[in-house]
C-alpha cells in the first residue's frame, strides 16, 4: 500500500489537522482503542516538536508526515522538518532528580516509551514511528 503523506505549515494549530488524519487513520486501519491512544499522543507529540523544535514555528517551513501499512501487522509514521536537527542521543534525561520540574523535555522520552519502535533519521530531521496492531493487553 502506497503511504499517505500529509505537509502542514509549522503553525501549532495545524495539529488538530493532524488529530483528523490519525482519527481517519484509526477507521481505515482498524485501529484498536488501546492502540490509537499510543498513536494519538505520541505522533501529535511529534509534530508538535517539529513544528516548535524543527522549524522553530517558520510557517514558511513545512512538517510532512506520512503513514503507511507495513505488512497487517505494523503501521509506520514518519515526520519530517526542515530544521537543522539534533542528536537523539544527547537530550536530558527527563526522569533525572535535576530535570523532574523542569516544564519541558519530555518529548521524545514520551515517544519512546509510547510506540513500539522509533527510528531517527537524516540526523534528527526525520524521525520514525512503527506501531505493531495488536492488543499489548
Amino acid at each position: 500500500m502506497k503511504p499517505f503523506t500529509l505537509k502542514i505549515p509549522s503553525l501549532t494549530e495545524n495539529v488538530r489537522v493532524v488529530e483528523s488524519y490519525i482519527e481517519n487513520a484509526r477507521d481505515a486501519y482498524g485501529i484498536n482503542e488501546n492502540i490509537f491512544a499510543n498513536v494519538l499522543v505520541a505522533v501529535t507529540e511529534l509534530v508538535n516538536n517539529a513544528i516548535i523544535h524543527g522549524n522553530k514555528s517558520d510557517k514558511n517551513k513545512l512538517v510532512e508526515l506520512s503513514l503507511e501499512l507495513v505488512g497487517e501487522k505494523k503501521l509506520r509514521f514518519i515526520v519530517k522538518d526542515q530544521g537543522k536537527g539534533f542528536n537523539p542521543d544527547n537530550l536530558p534525561d527527563p526522569t533525572a532528580p535535576e530535570n523532574l520540574y523542569n516544564p519541558g523535555g519530555r518529548g521524545i522520552y514520551i515517544i519512546k516509551n509510547l510506540a513500539d519502535e522509533v527510528y531517527f533519521h537524516d540526523e534528527g530531521t526525520k524521525i520514525e514511528l512503527i506501531f505493531h496492531l495488536h492488543d499489548k493487553n
